[in-house]
């Protein structure tokens, strides 16, 4: 499978909403928050936008505390990691460097009253940089919990499906073949618009096309009755359907 980025319509509302925050009128409503399903690109998006921005990247675990987010983001600054006055030195680099600071897994800043989520938004304040959550379906209705936390979310984006436009730019600009409208309509299908499984997809279209030494346009006729997608919660896989006549 070829490298490459594809920028879905995710992306460009993710794009649109980065772009709104950084003209915010009040500085200290400096947050981001980007949800949705599992496999819609949240993360792959996020973190590509966030290598062009310089940004600092952080996953959040489960039993992150304060002290572990400040430990890891002086890594990232390469800042001393001595406990006193670790805040002060992160603060003084942070607001030097006006680098963006993207948390994946954001749920797990919740924890003890947001304890880790209200030590970001100290940083968010105080050096007017932005920050972008990224978390589940249920992240936004969690967060309204916290009110000095969600007042200061400018933008929020939902990740949705990709649409068949999305899967066929993908196709077109991923895979190592060229493939039929029809072919790229029974990825869409497939997937359920998931992009993680659109790329699975690509890469198990590939691996077949190659094993049979197909050569051409891939089109459906290629792969009927081939499973494309493993459904583990049957034990089961999801084959090529044949175009209606």
């Amino acid at each position: 499978m070829k490298n490459g980025f594809v920028r879905t319509e995710n992306y460009m509302r993710f794009a649109a909403g980065i772009d709104a925050v950084e003209r915010r009128g009040a500085k200290e409503a400096g947050m981001m928050l980007v949800y949705g399903q599992p496999g819609y690109g949240k993360s792959t998006i996020v973190y590509n936008w966030a290598a062009e921005a310089n940004a600092l990247f952080l996953r959040a675990n489960q039993d992150w505390t304060p002290l572990q987010m400040q430990l890891e983001l002086a890594k990232l600054l390469r800042v001393d990691a001595n406990r006193n006055g670790l805040f002060a030195r992160l603060l003084e680099r942070i607001v030097e460097e006006q680098r963006p600071i993207v948390i994946d897994e954001a749920e797990f800043t919740l924890r003890d009253k947001a304890a880790v989520l209200e030590k970001v938004r100290d940083f968010s304040d105080r050096a007017e940089v932005s920050v972008v959550l990224i978390g589940m379906s249920t992240i936004q209705e969690r967060i309204s919990r916290h009110k000095q936390i969600s007042s200061r979310i400018a933008q929020v984006v939902e990740f949705t499906p990709a649409t068949l436009g999305d899967v066929s730019l993908a196709c077109a600009k991923l895979c190592e073949y060229a493939m039929s409208r029809e072919l790229m309509a029974e990825v869409h299908r497939l997937s359920q618009g998931r992009m993680r499984t659109v790329l699975n997809i690509i890469a198990e279209i590939e691996r077949l096309a190659k094993a049979n030494d197909i050569t051409g346009e891939l089109d459906v006729e290629h792969f009927v009755g081939a499973a494309l997608v493993h459904d583990w919660q049957n034990g089961t896989g999801r084959g090529v359907r044949r175009a209606a006549a």
